[in-house]
C-alpha cells in the first residue's frame, strides 16, 4: 500500500525546485497571492523552525516577528503557488525541530550564523 501511494506521488505531484535548507536557516519564500482576478507576488521572511515529513507531503514551518507579535506560517514543500525560496543566511543549531525559539526574547533570540 505505501508503495502505491509513493508511486501516485511520483507520478502526478509536480516538485517544485527548491534549495537546500533546514531549521535555523533564515529564508524567503515568495509565493503568489490571487485576489478575485489580481494576481500578486508576497513574500514571507523568517527563521525555519522545522521541517516535517518526506516526499509530496512535506512540509516546513517559518517563524517571523511582526511588531512584537510571533507569526508562524506553514509551507507545503510542493505548494504550486511558491514562485521560490531564497536562503538568507545558514544559522547553526543542534537540533531538527527548533521550538524552544518561541519562548526567546531579545539578545537569546538570536540564531548564530553557520561559516561556509
Amino acid at each position: 500500500m505505501e508503495d502505491l501511494v509513493k508511486f501516485v506521488q511520483d507520478e502526478f505531484v509536480t516538485k517544485n525546485e527548491i534549495p537546500e535548507f533546514s531549521a535555523g536557516d533564515t529564508i524567503t519564500v515568495f509565493y503568489e497571492i490571487k485576489e478575485g482576478e489580481k494576481k500578486r507576488t508576497q513574500f514571507f521572511r523568517g527563521v525555519v523552525i522545522q521541517r516535517r515529513g518526506t516526499g509530496a507531503s512535506e512540509t516546513f514551518t517559518i517563524r517571523k516577528m511582526s511588531g512584537t507579535i510571533g507569526v508562524e506560517r506553514i509551507f507545503p514543500i510542493n505548494l504550486p503557488a511558491i514562485q521560490k525560496i531564497e536562503i538568507n543566511k545558514r544559522g547553526k543549531v543542534r537540533r531538527a525541530r527548533i521550538f524552544y525559539f518561541r519562548n526567546l526574547t531579545g539578545k537569546k533570540a538570536r540564531i548564530k550564523e553557520e561559516r561556509i
